[in-house]
């Protein structure tokens, strides 16, 4: 079986949006500011987009709100050619929990975070359908670390169940996460050194008490 590749398939998606010359809303979720700089300068010349910051994963609360007004400042500052809005999530710590319970010792990059891929994803979805937005996506797909196949696969479930359209996407590709970094760079964003949650935490910094 041929490994699909999503950044053809959004190739092939955003061509025909040119080419009828629409411009339909997006509600993309954004684990970080950095991961969503390139996303945002790309997608936005074809979407206007809503920003979903819904995190509850991220550890510990200070780290999330560092990353909630770093999130905000980038949507402040980045030149867009159509409008970018901003919706922060709930944050709940105990839903993360909850999700990944019995997970806790699977290693980063097993099953443990494709759950919480799909905890995020369905509250994109649900976002998406209820304001009535034609597709939803997730940032996630920049990192080198994450597993664009998998996300894609939760994507497209959650789309065909709730009815929204899933944007195929693997955004890294293209130079996607270089192009993050020097945005980053430009925009002098604050990236941490961990995913978000208290296991990665832990495996990066195993010294100290989380």
């Amino acid at each position: 079986m041929n490994k699909r590749n999503y950044q053809k398939e959004l190739d092939a998606c955003l061509a025909r949006l040119t080419a009828d010359g629409e411009v339909p809303s997006l509600l993309l979720h954004s684990c970080c500011a950095p991961c969503s700089s390139y996303v945002l300068e790309y997608l936005s010349r074809y979407f206007y987009i809503t920003v979903l910051y819904y995190n509850p994963n991220i550890y510990p609360e200070s780290e999330y709100e560092s990353r909630v007004q770093e999130q905000k400042r980038l949507i402040g500052e980045l030149p867009t050619p159509h409008p970018v809005k901003f919706l922060e999530g709930s944050y709940r710590p105990e839903d993360f929990y909850r999700c990944v319970r019995g997970l806790e010792q699977i290693p980063e990059g097993g099953e443990r975070c494709f759950a919480c891929y799909r905890l995020r994803l369905a509250e994109a979805a649900r976002t998406a359908k209820e304001k009535g937005c034609d597709y939803f996506a997730t940032t996630l797909s920049i990192s080198p670390m994450k597993n664009a196949e998998k996300l894609n696969e939760i994507g497209e479930e959650l789309g065909a169940l709730l009815g929204v359209r899933w944007l195929p996407n693997d955004f890294k590709k293209k130079n996607g996460y270089k192009r993050s970094t020097e945005l980053s760079r430009e925009h002098g964003l604050y990236r941490q050194d961990y995913c978000g949650c208290v296991f990665s935490y832990r495996e990066r910094h195993p010294q100290e008490e989380a």
